[in-house]
């Protein structure tokens, strides 16, 4: 196992200037593109991880500590940012409402996760059945990880067809 705290908190308190950095800025070209139907552009993508910020990580990390498996976490809707609430933000306020949120997380986590904290405590999933508080914060760190990943993928994207034969190098076009 590789799971350690210290390095987990070194991602999750990256991420958020991660992507102010690489999205701030941008036309709404770069913010707008997706993949097709039924995939998400870089604007729901941030506006995902704030609803899993507010919704999802912490309160299932509390319930851990203080339910263990008496009871199973309540679903998280992964699609509950689809439903318009931001539209009106820009994305320069959504990505500081995402630092802003994930910032008092990372406080509370290192309130709530003291050094020596059993991280094999167990919870009770609604899909998956019994989880390990290790298992949860991990899954915190490559979901983050995996939006980097797709936010990058759908960009790259944008410019298939405009890199002409070089695509053949770009094995993120692949």
């Amino acid at each position: 196992m590789n799971f350690t705290l210290n390095e987990a908190m070194e991602v999750l308190e990256r991420t958020p200037q991660s992507f102010k950095t690489l999205l701030s800025g941008l036309s709404v070209g770069w913010l707008q593109c997706n993949e097709g139907e039924g995939t998400w552009n870089a604007e729901e993508v941030i506006d995902h991880l704030i609803e899993a910020e507010t919704t999802n990580w912490l309160p299932r990390l509390e319930m851990i500590l203080q339910e263990g498996e008496r009871r199973p976490f309540p679903p998280f809707d992964r699609f509950a940012h689809l439903n318009g609430k931001s539209e009106q933000q820009s994305m320069e306020e959504k990505l500081q409402h995402f630092q802003s949120i994930r910032t008092q997380n990372i406080v509370k986590l290192q309130a709530l996760i003291p050094p020596g904290t059993n991280l094999e405590q167990t919870g009770l999933h609604p899909a998956f059945g019994k989880v390990k508080l290790r298992e949860l914060l991990s899954t915190w760190v490559v979901h983050d990880l995996t939006h980097m990943a797709q936010i990058t993928r759908v960009m790259a994207k944008r410019y298939s067809e405009d890199v002409g034969p070089w695509k053949e190098y770009l094995g993120i076009l692949k």
